[in-house]
């Protein structure tokens, strides 16, 4: 109740700071950038590994932009970010360019806080930077094609049809499966959630202790099934909550009956991060693993005293309901730029956003820094990132072999509708999934379905 009365308290106090910005309207017409002395400050949650790949770049940015200054802040994790700006909008002190998720950009609009990009981008107005070369100001079609369409169109997920955001650095989920073991037991990798089922079973037959897959996102695994299935989850316009329908309640009825099996575990009900589970070389484990791509190194279990790993990690796309609809999860952090009174602090942070999003060079470091997939597909020109792709394997490169996989299913990517309570909703639908799993008893289907109901009461009536 406590987190419900103060983002309630943010939310009216955003709501009523729409004024703040009116004056700054007149910044969503791009005009040139007159080569002023500008400082712009960008909110991050870069450590220590990434600030120095970021150091770089900006030193790059400010030979083209030497008037341009960049300042950042590295601020805790994704939701410090949100409540930090939250608060800063209120009294007009928000920085100029920040990460974020899209319910994040939701809160923020609710002030009318962030700049909508679309007459940045499609600007074909000519500046000269200097070292006398010159660049189009907004993003060329070259450009616009190069990203990975999913996460570009990500910006444009509010309902308006506007673009809010610029894709920065992704993840999304993979399959990881032990290959040794696979391959000794001539078990192939499931692609679909019905292969699933039958290999989750072979595992219980070959060591009945073990529990064959392991789950870390409940969210993210019920709001993928919604996509693969084509069954509506959220909407940004009219009813938000949709998720309550007879598609969505089969599939959770199905998981129930593979949980009561022992074929599966998730992140909520094991008390952890599986991949906890698929790297125990003892006890109870599992064979199988999905979760993040950026995590690919957590999902490798420790080495041997001589260098060796107990056993090969694959990497493979999840599994799917079906060929014809593939989808995967995008997640992974967006940039957002903030109105000003100043004009020319828009200016030079769209200047400074685009550099870094279509830049090749900074993508690949930064990737190969973070475990991050780079929001471009032409990162493979760099030669330094084509030589790391090329050593993928399932040891000492796993993190290499995660990326591969994630480039190679791009036209799988998915993002959800954004609004203010989608958030709210995505974590029902986590708890929703983790409760239903453990139902049993004849009337386990009314229970699941009495689930949905308060699931939905909870997104539109919160405690």
């Amino acid at each position: 109740m406590k987190k419900f009365l103060s983002l309630l308290m943010a939310l009216t106090m955003l709501m009523a700071c729409t004024a703040c910005f009116g004056s700054a309207e007149s910044a969503s017409d791009p005009a040139a950038y007159d080569g002023s002395e500008v400082n712009i400050t960008f909110y991050n949650t870069m450590g220590s590994n990434l600030t120095p790949v970021l150091d770089t770049y900006i030193e790059e940015f400010n030979k083209l932009y030497p008037n341009i200054h960049v300042s950042y802040t590295s601020v805790g994790g994704y939701d410090d970010v949100r409540d930090q700006i939250s608060k800063e909008i209120t009294v007009g002190g928000q920085p100029n360019i920040a990460y974020c998720y899209p319910d994040h950009v939701a809160l923020y609009n609710l002030a009318r806080a962030v700049q909508p990009l679309d007459a940045y981008i499609d600007s074909t107005a000519t500046i000269t930077r200097a070292d006398g070369t010159t660049e189009t100001f907004g993003l060329t079609q070259e450009q616009k094609d190069d990203f990975i369409s999913a996460y570009y169109e990500e910006g444009r997920q509010y309902g308006d049809g506007l673009m809010y955001t610029m894709p920065f650095s992704k993840s999304t989920e993979v399959l990881y499966y032990d290959k040794t073991f696979f391959d000794a037991n001539g078990i192939a990798v499931p692609t679909t959630w019905e292969e699933m089922e039958q290999v989750c079973a072979k595992i219980k037959e070959i060591d009945p202790e073990s529990i064959p897959l392991g789950y870390d996102s409940e969210a993210n695994w019920f709001i993928t099934m919604c996509e693969q299935y084509q069954s509506p989850y959220t909407s940004a316009t009219g009813d938000h909550f949709l998720f309550n329908n007879e598609t969505n309640r089969e599939f959770v009825k199905k998981f129930n009956e593979w949980y009561n099996k022992g074929y599966l575990t998730t992140q909520k009900l094991y008390g952890a991060y599986t991949s906890g589970l698929f790297t125990a070389t003892t006890g109870v484990r599992s064979y199988m693993s999905i979760g993040s791509s950026a995590g690919s190194k957590y999902q490798r279990p420790a080495a041997n005293a001589d260098g060796s790993y107990p056993f090969e990690v694959g990497i493979a796309t999840i599994p799917q309901v079906s060929s014809d609809n593939r989808k995967v999860i995008s997640q992974g952090p967006s940039v957002c730029i903030f109105k000003k009174n100043n004009p020319q602090e828009v200016i030079a942070s769209w200047l400074f956003v685009k550099f870094l999003t279509t830049s090749v060079d900074f993508q690949a470091e930064f990737s190969m820094a973070s475990g991050y997939v780079p929001v471009i597909k032409s990162v493979t020109d760099n030669a330094v990132y084509a030589d790391f792709l090329a050593q993928a394997d399932g040891g000492d490169y796993v993190a290499a072999l995660s990326t591969k996989v994630c480039l190679e299913q791009a036209d799988a990517y998915y993002t959800s509708p954004a609004f203010v309570g989608s958030s709210t909703a995505r974590d029902q639908v986590a708890a929703l999934l983790s409760k239903c799993l453990t139902m049993s008893g004849a009337d386990a289907d009314a229970q699941i379905e009495a689930a949905f109901e308060d699931a939905i009461d909870e997104c539109e009536y919160p405690n």
